[in-house]
């Protein structure tokens, strides 16, 4: 679980700084350029929370495709 959470963690951070470049470079008048040492701690936890979410759908859909038939595979009945 430990590895789970800093997984989680290193997304929302590098999530956070891309979003941050990406605002600014678009100019957005209501950007606020924080560095993720700056966020308040809510913040960054619901950010690690957000995270922690998607890595969790993410491994759960590629869990999902492990059980379907390779190409050419299937049975196909009507």
């Amino acid at each position: 679980m430990l590895r789970d959470e800093i997984r989680a963690e290193q997304l929302a951070e590098v999530f956070h700084h891309y979003q941050q470049t990406l605002t600014d470079n678009l100019g957005s008048a209501t950007a606020q350029a924080e560095s993720w040492d700056e966020l308040s701690n809510p913040e960054r936890e619901r950010l690690i929370s957000a995270a922690r979410l998607t890595l969790m759908e993410l491994d759960s859909k590629a869990n999902q495709r492990k059980y379907f038939a390779k190409p050419g595979e299937a049975e196909w009945g009507c």
